[in-house]
């Protein structure tokens, strides 16, 4: 049995935390955001940082790297300083978020302004 670093514990729980959506869910989203008129990157292609949060949310705790680490506290930094400000009222918002696996229309999205 594999033993676990606290801080990569602490990390991936924010992270889970964070993040609402499954790794399916964020495909799913990738994928239909990808193919929308105003996709994200202008190659029509998935944008890799949403394509390594899967990957990511794909993995057991005791495989992640250093790499993952990084892009975990990123995302969760990212969400956190989101959920923090008043929401706008514009669906762009909500794309940037669910871009890094966070639905704010979630029941589990966090604070709201509403």
């Amino acid at each position: 049995m594999a033993t676990s670093d606290p801080r990569t514990d602490e990390v991936w729980e924010e992270f889970h935390s964070a993040v609402n959506m499954s790794s399916e869910e964020l495909r799913r989203w990738l994928l239909a955001d990808a193919s929308g008129e105003e996709a994200f990157p202008n190659d029509g292609g998935v944008d890799r940082e949403g394509e390594r949060i899967v990957e990511v949310l794909n993995k057991r705790r005791t495989d992640v790297t250093s790499d993952d680490i990084a892009l975990m506290e990123r995302v969760t930094e990212f969400v956190q300083e989101e959920l923090e400000r008043p929401r706008p009222e514009d669906d762009q918002w909500r794309r940037r978020m669910m871009r890094v696996g966070h639905d704010p229309l979630q029941p589990d999205s966090g604070p709201s302004d509403t």
